[in-house]
């Protein structure tokens, strides 16, 4: 994903926000004639096919953390702790389970984090962590396998 003006804001997105023709020209749209699942409003269609593009590790680990948050426990130490690590992102973004890399890096770099979690919590945090070496990484590991089964457990038994 990119900052500022680009075309795509992310490839997934095909959203495109350089449409000058129409842009702020019409004030009456006309009504949808047709409305067909699965067709998109896209000038182009895509260089490469849909079956052929896979989820961006950036993607799996934003969904992921996204999920251990909401799974962890509101009035628990970790929690908190994600509060006092984070202070200047307000108290309804980490309601709302949103992070981005920098955060999620930040937080795997340390060691405290995992101290303040419970047992099933630390597991699953300890399964993350894994995955985005073994798995989402420049390398995947040959077990990578026995790391999805195992964040998928983990992430079970946190709910």
């Amino acid at each position: 994903m990119q900052l500022g003006y680009t075309k795509y804001c992310c490839f997934l997105c095909e959203w495109d926000s350089r449409d000058k023709k129409s842009h702020c020209v019409d004030k009456l749209w006309p009504k949808r004639t047709s409305l067909k699942p699965g067709e998109k409003n896209v000038v182009n269609p895509p260089l490469v096919l849909p079956e052929n593009i896979f989820l961006p590790p950036s993607h799996i680990k934003l969904g992921l953390m996204k999920n251990f948050v909401k799974g962890m426990d509101k009035t628990g130490r970790g929690f908190e702790y994600l509060r006092n690590k984070f202070p200047n992102v307000s108290d309804a973004k980490i309601k709302k389970r949103i992070f981005i890399g920098p955060q999620i890096r930040e937080l795997m770099q340390g060691k405290q984090f995992d101290e303040e979690l419970n047992e099933s919590e630390r597991n699953t945090w300890l399964s993350f962590r894994r995955i985005c070496k073994d798995f989402l990484g420049n390398h995947k590991a040959v077990s990578y396998q026995d790391v999805l089964q195992d964040l998928l457990t983990s992430y079970k038994a946190m709910g």
